[in-house]
């Protein structure tokens, strides 16, 4: 199966230390195809196994998948859960995006927010921004002095493990995309009428401030990729590859599972519906 392997290649082993700029965003290493148009097969078989394996998710109703996807600015957070989750029943699906917060969520815990989101049984939860902007964005922002956002990292470990002791299991995707590509993104949102809503001139703020933006993903990837709350950076030049990708990560998660369909608390061969046994369709 093409991009097999992306659970061990792309995911960021527990105490590793992390290096962004020694991956090649642009890599495709993993597929054997001809590229973008010959993928299409492959990603759409993908997501009639996402498809499937959520559907028996749902139907045994025991566990919980939380999928936490975090980008620079055009990193593709919106297209990644559009284009793979788009075959998934929504009834199993949330997608939650965090964007700056309310002046309500600014009177709680800087989890508050997040907390009341996580998935329930049966369901599929993703964070487009997460918590981890309360670390990455105020750090580098410098909305709030060091000793706050060094003492989040315990915060979001322990909460994090608490969620997996719980049974939540939980998927960190960190779209990687370089500096170059983004620039390419940028301007294709200025010179497309249809596109102008995409664009912030705060982003090219956060544009300037790439180094230091680099140097806080690797702090907190390195600080939070734990064995029951891993991160993967997923090469995002591509958005074909970052998308086969990502929906090989689900799908060999929710295999892992190992769910299956419950079993009936009657016998379906002694129901009649108005006096006939049922007929196959």
């Amino acid at each position: 199966m093409p991009v097999s392997g992306a659970l061990e290649r792309y995911r960021v082993p527990e105490g590793k230390s992390l290096k962004l700029d020694k991956i090649d965003q642009n890599e495709r290493e993993l597929y054997d195809g001809e590229g973008k148009e010959d993928h299409l097969e492959a990603f759409d078989q993908l997501r009639e196994e996402l498809q499937l394996l959520q559907k028996i998710q749902y139907a045994e109703n025991k566990r919980r998948v939380l999928v936490v996807i975090q980008a620079m600015d055009t990193g593709g957070k919106d297209g990644c859960v559009k284009h793979v989750f788009s075959q998934v029943d929504p009834q199993g699906l949330n997608v939650r995006s965090f964007k700056k917060p309310s002046e309500e969520e600014l009177r709680h815990d800087f989890l508050w927010r997040v907390h009341q989101h996580v998935p329930g049984n049966g369901h599929i939860a993703v964070f487009n921004r997460s918590h981890y902007e309360d670390i990455i964005a105020v750090r580098v922002k410098k909305i709030y002095p060091e000793k706050v956002w060094k003492r989040r990292y315990q915060h979001v470990v322990d909460f994090e493990r608490m969620l997996a002791d719980e049974g939540t299991v939980i998927v960190k995707l960190f779209l990687h995309i370089s500096k170059e590509e983004q620039k390419q993104r940028l301007e294709a949102r200025l010179v497309n009428p249809a596109k102008y809503w995409k664009f912030n001139p705060d982003d090219l703020k956060d544009r300037s401030r790439w180094g230091k933006f680099m140097e806080a993903y690797e702090d907190v990837i390195e600080r939070t990729s734990t064995e029951n709350a891993p991160w993967y950076v997923i090469p995002s030049d591509r958005k074909w590859y970052r998308n086969l990708c990502v929906a090989r990560i689900m799908v060999d998660t929710l295999k892992g599972l190992d769910m299956k369909y419950p079993e009936p608390d009657y016998d379906p061969k002694t129901i009649s519906i108005d006096g006939e046994p049922p007929v196959a369709l």
